[in-house]
């Protein structure tokens, strides 16, 4: 009898999630671990309170701390991946600069910051595991964006334009490494009630602002865009690629 591709879940599979320790990317880790991928989880800092939660679910995980803007971190972090785990099937790129700053008061070592940040670490992690998931004939990479470049939002042009370069890759990616039962989509996503954000009481009154103009009235939580990580991760999912998917409660919608 053929087993449906989703209740295979994520079983065996191995997933990168990079900016793992706190807020969205910990929730990734623990709703891929629920479908039973085994994690490494990256970041500058330490994750360890991501590690334990993983390990609390029954996860395997291996955690590493990494600068995914150097190519050594990267080189280091895809080597421990295999010698590990053998393989490298999942890839959530969950690494992102913003920062509010007039354009005419924005410098130039602060664009290049964001671009390097947001764009240029998703090309080496992308760059790292692909030979892995082109040797496995599967893969899976799931990518960031913000639902700042449909809103045109003011004050965020640097970080609006490396989230932009952030489609623009995984759209043309998908028509290259199809051929070879991989996926690259993206997600924007909107303000989200994470530990980071809600640390802010700055972030609160923009909440307030923007709740009503939400089709959804109520804060996006990180568990939500983790829901949609999961499905994209999914064996089932293979012939959705070099899409966009807007997850902020209906803020963007025309």
């Amino acid at each position: 009898m053929q087993i449906n591709a989703f209740e295979r879940g994520l079983r065996d599979r191995v997933a990168i999630v990079t900016g793992a320790a706190i807020g969205n990317g910990r929730a990734f880790c623990e709703r891929l671990a629920e479908e039973g991928a085994r994690l490494v989880i990256a970041d500058l800092i330490e994750a360890r309170e991501t590690e334990e939660a993983v390990r609390a679910i029954g996860g395997d995980v291996l955690s590493i701390q990494a600068d995914v803007t150097k190519p050594d971190d990267v080189e280091r972090l895809i080597a421990a991946a295999m010698e590990r785990f053998g393989r490298i099937d999942i890839l959530v790129h969950n690494v992102g600069h913003y920062s509010e700053e007039p354009f005419e008061l924005l410098t130039f070592e602060e664009w290049k910051h964001t671009l390097d940040l947001t764009l240029n670490s998703l090309f080496l992690t992308i760059r790292g595991v692909l030979p892995h998931m082109k040797k496995a004939g599967f893969g899976r990479i799931i990518t960031f964006s913000s639902d700042t470049v449909w809103l045109g939002t003011p004050y965020l042009t640097h970080y609006v334009t490396a989230k932009m370069g952030v489609i623009g890759l995984t759209r043309s990616l998908a028509s290259e490494v199809g051929r070879y039962n991989i996926t690259i989509n993206t997600i924007t996503v909107g303000l989200t009630a994470t530990q980071r954000t809600n640390a802010g009481g700055s972030v609160s009154s923009i909440l307030e602002h923007i709740l009503p103009t939400q089709a959804v009235h109520r804060a996006d939580e990180p568990e939500d865009i983790a829901n949609v990580v999961a499905f994209l991760a999914l064996p089932a999912s293979g012939i959705i690629t070099g899409q966009t998917i807007n997850v902020d409660g209906g803020v963007a919608r025309h």
